[in-house]
């Protein structure tokens, strides 16, 4: 096996190390963690987000659409090529070596466990529509504790009842948004989407701005390919699931976002904490059906979550076990091998995060779904510019020419559309997702520094003592078995020749 397989379940492997056909995630359970780990509660909470742009805002979420489903074309045909758990850290590593796939695992960890803490936020919300009405800090506080440990806890119960949980809140969920973009159409009213630009600014800076909120709704469309070494027949039904599942999504996102424009006026959507509930009330009148779509948000906001989670800790293992992160992140318990220590980790700074940050409703929300946007574009960039790579390399030879052309041209759509979402995130969001990102290269070294000595050791054949390097943790397969050439191994090299003249 490869540098680029080691530590990864085999394809067609069962997680808990037996082959079988129901130990892993069949294409509905697959396609319901994309679905899940997509429409969690943003989708309920993004129209107040997006509502200080105006109906501009929606022309921004068509482009957003655009540009996921290019993405997700992109990580499907990665996924086929490259199989096995990890997703984008797998896809950065494959095409750009060790330091590509870290920065891309780190980013995209730092993505997982922050947008937990953003769905958390909106979660409450909706809660808060039957409890804590008053908004009271704390109590909202505890709510979305409550709301990142529940997901958690049966995380660490294993991988069957994280496909039948996410399943059944899938469902759920779904059907009040497809009333929603269905029938909520024909209950709009012009008088209350308010100025087509409501931002003050340019038209374009305005796309551009609540584009980059609005991507935070298709964060998630990857997860299948991130989970793959746990889906049965990763090559077949990882990129079903990851395009179905954004197809199914973009049309409940689209139709969803444009009712909900329309049944609530301009002015109330900016300040709501539960848009799709005041959308349901003012179409039904009263409270009874804005508080059935309190019920869907909240379930929708478990799944979410529970799925999230467990994305939290994949990615992280299977760069821990091509020593590319702590080697804590690989312990696992059960015999579905539960990530039981990235589980936890995440879950804990997720908490953090939302206690420190935790003001107002939207301010918090916005501020942590824009830092976690920029922290997984950096990843989609990167897979984006893995699959160009490969098909300018190797494209020609292995593909027929019409698939070739298209492959480059979703491959450049899919590149672009993350240059403009970076873009869109504002110079404060890229100034400090841009330096959490580069906190991660002092970690690299860290977990590097310990295998140079070892590697020097091995390449010398010497049996002279090295300066001992202490380490907590056993060196990795990879560590153990790379043999590059070290300074001091130089250095007595040439003083040997010398001598010898």
């Amino acid at each position: 096996m490869s540098a680029h397989g080691r530590g990864r379940p085999q394809q067609g492997n069962a997680v808990d190390g037996t082959r079988g056909v129901g130990s892993g995630f069949g294409l509905p359970a697959a396609t319901a963690l994309v679905v899940g780990s997509i429409i969690g509660t943003g989708v309920f909470a993004l129209p107040s987000a997006l509502a200080p742009y105006g109906p501009i805002a929606l022309v921004a979420f068509v482009l957003v659409t655009i540009g996921a489903l290019a993405l997700a074309m992109v990580f499907g045909r990665l996924s086929e090529r490259v199989p096995g758990s990890g997703g984008p850290y797998v896809y950065a590593r494959e095409a750009f070596g060790e330091f590509a796939g870290f920065l891309t695992a780190w980013s995209y960890w730092i993505t997982a466990w922050a947008g937990n803490a953003a769905i958390a936020v909106a979660w409450v919300g909706y809660v808060e529509v039957f409890v804590n009405k008053g908004h009271h800090t704390w109590g909202s506080l505890g709510i979305a504790l409550a709301g990142l440990w529940l997901p958690a806890l049966v995380n660490l119960t294993g991988v069957r009842n994280i496909g039948a949980f996410q399943v059944v809140t899938t469902v759920l969920k779904f059907l009040p948004l497809a009333f929603m973009a269905t029938a909520g159409l024909l209950f709009i009213k012009a008088g209350n989407f308010g100025a087509f630009n409501a931002s003050g600014g340019s038209a374009l800076g305005a796309v551009s701005a609540a584009g980059a909120i609005a991507l935070f709704s298709y964060i998630g469309l990857e997860t299948a390919s991130v989970a793959a070494g746990r889906v049965r027949e990763p090559k077949r039904n990882v990129p079903r699931a990851t395009i179905y599942g954004t197809l199914a999504c973009a049309a409940i996102y689209l139709l969803g976002t444009l009712a909900v424009f329309g049944t609530v006026p301009h002015a109330q959507l900016g300040s709501s904490a539960a848009p799709f509930t005041d959308a349901m009330n003012n179409i039904a009148g009263g409270h009874w059906a804005g508080n059935l779509v309190a019920a869907a948000a909240i379930i929708s906001g478990l799944g979410a979550l529970n799925g999230w989670t467990l994305i939290c800790a994949e990615m992280p293992m299977a760069a821990a076990r091509d020593g590319l992160f702590p080697a804590a992140f690989t312990g696992t318990r059960g015999r579905s091998e539960v990530p039981a220590f990235g589980i936890i980790s995440a879950t804990l700074l997720a908490s953090v995060l939302t206690v420190v940050s935790y003001t107002s409703f939207t301010k918090v929300f916005t501020e942590i779904v824009l830092l976690s946007v920029l922290t997984a574009v950096i990843p989609y960039l990167i897979s984006a510019a893995a699959q160009l790579y490969w098909l300018v390399v190797r494209g020609r030879q292995e593909l027929e020419r019409r698939r070739f052309a298209r492959d480059v041209t979703v491959a450049l759509l899919a590149l672009a559309f993350s240059y403009w979402s970076i873009q869109g995130s504002g110079y404060q969001t890229v100034y400090y997702g841009l330096f959490t990102i580069l906190l991660g290269i002092p970690v690299y070294i860290w977990l590097k520094r310990p295998n140079t000595a070892a590697q020097t050791t091995a390449s010398t054949g010497d049996t002279e003592t090295e300066p001992a390097v202490p380490t907590t943790a056993p060196l990795s397969k990879a560590a153990r078995t790379a043999r590059p050439v070290g300074l001091p191994t130089i250095l007595r090299r040439v003083l040997t020749t010398r001598h010898q003249h």
